[in-house]
């Protein structure tokens, strides 16, 4: 224990200070103030100063410990979500996703933390979807469920068409088809623009089934259940699809003629029959309804003739022309048609001649064949059957030809594009008079023509056995001051019949800065197994080793066709002309395949991909 004098001691040092010590500090601190300059009003209120005013206060609380006090940080811009929905979508259309992306996260969450609105997410959406990158978009699409936000029509159009966009189209059918069944459960009814941006999904993923249901879902306004499930017979759609604001527009039509593009056995037939169809429910076709039939009429085949002539020439025409004028579509019907099943019989004889006529008489494609869009129009015709049709520019002559397209678009008051006179020019029979046709249309039209256009006049006349018109073409090229790229050596590739034009090609290749590709000898080697030439192939052989291209897995089953025996060939029995390098050819190819490495996938996408970017 302590002494009592120590605590006594301690007691009085702790209570006894004298009081004039006090009143003197508080003198001197009241008469320094006195002679200190006053300072001006804006530093009083900034800084320090402001304690004096906030020395009441008994507490200072802040909603997180890490946002800084607002009135103690010097006055800066304090930017709002829409103005970074500006932002981002100004750079989304300079396609660059990726700076929109961290502005979004870094800056506007991360570095201001505003809290994000609907239009922020949509429009990452959008870009995403454009660029077809699928995950990203709809982890865009779940982080904005998180937050609460409520979706818009503009978030779900975006996000079906990154599913449609995306280079995956299984994935993205999927992820479209969970994203359609829950709308379906949310009993959220779609805008005419996100139903489009649906259909463009089935159309792309060759699904035109369900495309027919989306379409069915489009016109009546209401959800039938499941594609599946679809019953086939539809009641007719009048005027009430307009009360409910989904009107089938030409931009409608476009997704359908897609989805019959992706068939490549019957889409020619399908294209016909939606384009029947579109016509006698009175909506007018635009550009991009020409272009796609035009490409339906390049790519994909009729089907079978008989059952054809069953659906574009019967007596099905004549009623869809009255239920046309009383501004009906009758869906259920375009579905029976669309996937109607040929009937069980021997195949019609496939010539490629035309059944016209009152007087069944045959008229070949080269004369005046019928024109099938004259008689959907409801002009009087008299054909009675198709026959099966294997060219292309027979397909283009059953619609009438080149001329009269670009007529029918002119009568409608409709221009056409780049696009159309190339899909023309790949079709159409080589020859000036070709040629002058599409010139004159695309001078008449204001069109720039460029050297895809051209590259397609090249190909189709090399296809067709005439170098001649091919060397018109380039030499017309050459007064245009249009520049050649690497496609038009490939398409002039096409036609090369004797070695020496082979080498004169490739000479000239080098000569204008271009080094020999894949698709080149590609080109060069289908021409020589054609002729059987293994000499002309053993030629293309020793370039490509010369020159280091290396053989990717098509161009090795190329060749392993070429080096093939013919199934009935016996070279003890009798001697064939055509066959007597082949041995020799066989002999080369096996110690050519062992010193040229073949080349990997991926090597060969990055090196089109700086094949594309590099110039002439």
């Amino acid at each position: 224990m302590f002494p009592a004098s120590l605590v006594c001691f301690a007691r009085f040092r702790a209570v006894s200070v004298p009081a004039p010590a006090f009143r003197c500090l508080a003198a001197s601190a009241r008469l320094r103030r006195e002679l200190q300059p006053a300072a001006p009003e804006d530093e009083r209120r900034s800084g320090a100063a402001l304690s004096a005013d906030l020395s009441s206060r008994r507490s200072f609380r802040k909603s997180r410990p890490w946002v800084p006090e607002e009135r103690h940080r010097e006055a800066g811009r304090r930017n709002t979500p829409y103005w970074y929905f500006l932002q981002c979508k100004k750079l989304v259309r300079a396609d660059q996703l990726q700076e929109a992306l961290d502005l979004f996260r870094h800056d506007m969450l991360a570095g201001q933390r505003l809290r994000p609105e609907e239009f922020n997410y949509s429009v990452l959406i959008g870009g995403c979807g454009r660029a077809g990158q699928l995950k990203r978009a709809f982890g865009l699409y779940n982080d904005m469920k998180k937050r609460g936000l409520q979706a818009s029509d503009a978030t779900y159009t975006a996000l079906f068409n990154a599913c449609a966009e995306t280079p995956s189209q299984p994935a993205g059918l999927q992820q479209a088809l969970k994203l359609e069944q829950e709308l379906r459960r949310k009993n959220h009814q779609l805008s005419t623009v996100t139903y489009h941006a649906l259909l463009k999904v089935h159309a792309l993923s060759n699904h035109l089934q369900a495309c027919l249901y989306t379409f069915k879902v489009l016109v009546s306004g209401r959800v039938l259940g499941p594609a599946r499930e679809v019953p086939s017979d539809s009641s007719v759609v009048s005027q009430e699809m307009v009360e409910k604001g989904h009107a089938v527009t030409p931009e409608t039509v476009h997704y359908l003629l897609m989805g019959c593009v992706k068939d490549r056995d019957a889409g020619f037939r399908l294209a016909l029959q939606v384009w029947r169809q579109m016509l006698c429910s009175g909506i007018e076709p635009d550009s991009q309804n020409y272009n796609l039939l035009l490409r339906a009429a390049r790519d994909c085949a009729m089907g079978d003739p008989a059952l054809a002539s069953q659906l574009l020439l019967g007596p099905d025409r004549n009623r869809q022309k009255s239920a046309g004028k009383s501004g009906k579509i009758d869906v259920g019907d375009l579905e029976r048609q669309l996937f109607a099943r040929p009937a069980p019989g021997p195949p019609q004889d496939s010539g490629a001649l035309v059944a016209v006529g009152q007087n069944q008489r045959s008229l070949s494609a080269a004369e005046c064949p019928p024109n099938l869009l004259d008689l959907f129009e409801g002009k009087p015709g008299d054909v009675v059957s198709l026959g099966s049709v294997t060219e292309a520019s027979d397909r283009l002559a059953l619609i009438g030809g080149a001329e009269s397209v670009l007529d029918k678009m002119a009568a409608k008051g409709l221009r056409p594009d780049l696009r159309t006179l190339t899909l023309l020019a790949d079709m159409m029979e080589p020859g000036p008079r070709t040629m002058e046709t599409l010139l004159r249309a695309a001078e008449g039209h204001k069109v720039k023509l460029d050297t895809a256009f051209f590259n397609c006049a090249i190909r189709r006349a090399a296809k067709a056995g005439a170098p001649e018109a091919a060397e018109d073409v380039l030499r017309l090229m050459r007064r245009r001051d249009v520049g050649v790229d690497v496609r038009t050596f490939g398409c002039l590739a096409v036609g090369c019949e004797r070695p020496e034009q082979a080498l004169r090609l490739l000479r000239d290749m080098e000569e204008a800065g271009f080094k020999p590709n894949l698709h080149v000898f590609s080109a060069l080697i289908g021409r020589a197994t054609r002729r059987l030439d293994y000499v002309y192939l053993k030629l293309i052989l020793k370039t490509m080793r010369r020159l280091d291209v290396r053989p990717d897995e098509p161009l090795v089953r190329q060749l392993e066709f070429a080096a093939r025996y013919p199934p009935d060939y016996d070279q003890f029995k009798s001697r064939n002309n055509y066959l007597v390098h082949i041995d020799g050819f066989r002999g080369y190819y096996r110690r050519w395949l062992q010193e040229m490495p073949a080349v990997d996938a991926a090597d060969q996408q990055g090196a089109r991909e700086r094949e594309e970017q590099r110039g002439p």
